[in-house]
């Protein structure tokens, strides 16, 4: 049996165990590691999976993750997220759909502080779903609004999907989060306009809140929320000017944001432990995924079949959109199935050399490309994490009310994909213009 037969039948093996609940990490880890031992030796294998292990969790680069993602819990226990919706709200919530307009707003800046789109998702909707059921909006409308809203986590800076992306494929992580800054506005704007139109059809959707005065909305901005803005411009600015490397623009964030909760007394003893407590539960979970996503790579190195699957779509006698086309259905598909951040690592070692070195794209465009796709499918059934997350957060809402009011919002997505394949320079001129 060759090689590349070998590497297909672990795809399969791979897949077969997802269904039967492994989970992703260690189903990666055993077919890496029973690949490698049929193509090379059972004693090679285990040599490459304990030098593989040892290096993904003794990796400098990795702590990049636990940083962004402590500043991101620490934002949610101290109450920030409130505080960024009380602020999105006291703008423009007086606006038919006001409400769930504002709350793309507020998700928006709080995935600027956090990077991850379940916690977007879960904090915005303990906030924002309240106050839209209290003025009555429709709540299918409510509850797609929040889960959608969640996606603009991982692509506005810090996203952890961009530091795995750029781990994996040893690009610029401060590039990638400078490139996701455009589409990240773009895209929040293109759900304001979904949330806008809709709205204008049937205005009982989302009637229109009390008008705030200039003065409350300035009130708004007290209480740690414009400090923290402050701390983000300096971490994240800080590196996009080269003063800090990403673990170091990560720890200042963590560090201000800390300061500041301290400081206002936002944050509690019992907040503060919760906060370390989800910290190291998801950078171990993040760092076992590289881990076994890196022992899967090997696999799949030694099996040639991104080797030939590289040489076979170079050979295809269509023009390079048309094989992206291809790729980017395939995320979409897999997306319905599997986690974003498991089907970046996945992926990757398949589809990246096929995407920049076979057909010439830009490696930092393909990025963006990538953490819109696979953010796709956070939202899109059966699996549409950040729907699982909203019915988590209002339990008495059936699942099929809120997946129906999520396609307005998949068809934002999608408008939003197609400007960056027509127009790819909305992601590239940040990084071209300021880094280069």
């Amino acid at each position: 049996m060759n090689p590349e037969t070998i590497g297909l039948i672990g795809i399969l093996a791979f897949f077969a165990l997802l269904v039967l609940r492994m989970p992703i990490a260690f189903a990666m880890a055993l077919v890496g590691f029973a690949g490698f031992s049929v193509l090379t030796s059972t004693t090679a294998a285990f040599s490459m999976v304990a030098k593989e292990t040892y290096l993904t969790f003794s990796s400098y680069t990795l702590s990049v993750v636990a940083m962004f993602v402590w500043m991101g819990f620490l934002a949610y226990y101290s109450g920030i997220g409130s505080k960024l919706y009380i602020f999105a709200y006291k703008m423009i919530g007086h606006l038919p759909g006001g409400l769930a307009i504002a709350t793309q707003a507020a998700c928006a800046v709080f995935g600027a502080i956090c990077g991850s789109n379940t916690a977007t998702a879960a904090t915005m909707g303990a906030i924002a779903l309240p106050e839209m059921k209290k003025y009555k909006y429709d709540i299918s409308l409510a509850t797609a609004s929040v889960a959608a809203g969640g996606v603009l986590g991982v692509l506005i800076p810090p996203s952890v999907i961009f530091i795995v992306y750029g781990m994996s494929t040893e690009q610029s992580i401060g590039e990638l989060f400078m490139a996701g800054i455009l589409p990240g506005i773009l895209l929040m704007l293109l759900y304001m306009a979904v949330i806008y139109f809709l709205v204008a059809r049937n205005p009982q959707l989302g009637p229109a809140g009390p008008k705030a005065s200039w003065k409350e909305r300035a009130a708004s901005l007290r209480g740690g929320l414009g400090e923290v803005l402050v701390v983000f411009s300096l971490s994240i600015g800080g590196l996009f000017a080269g003063w800090f490397t990403p673990t170091e623009a990560g720890a200042v964030g963590a560090a201000g944001v800390l300061a500041i909760a301290l400081l206002e007394r936002r944050i509690s003893w019992d907040g503060f432990k919760k906060s370390l407590f989800d910290t190291t539960r998801t950078t171990a979970m993040i760092m076992l995924m590289v881990a076994g996503a890196v022992i899967f790579g090997r696999f799949m190195a030694v099996s040639r079949v991104p080797f030939e699957l590289a040489n076979w779509a170079g050979a295809l006698p269509f023009p390079p959109f048309v094989v992206m086309t291809v790729i980017l259905f395939i995320y979409l598909i897999l997306g319905c199935f599997i986690d974003a951040l498991a089907l970046v690592l996945l992926t990757i070692p398949i589809f990246y050399p096929v995407a920049v070195n076979i057909l010439g794209y830009d490696p930092i465009w393909f990025g963006v490309i990538i953490v819109l796709v696979v953010a796709m499918g956070v939202i899109t059934p059966p699996v549409g994490m950040n729907v699982y997350v909203i019915k988590g957060v209002a339990p008495e809402i059936p699942l099929e009310v809120i997946f129906k009011g999520i396609w307005p919002f998949l068809f934002a997505l999608f408008i939003c994909l197609a400007i960056l394949i027509v127009f790819p320079q909305i992601a590239t001129i940040l990084p071209q213009t300021l880094l280069h």
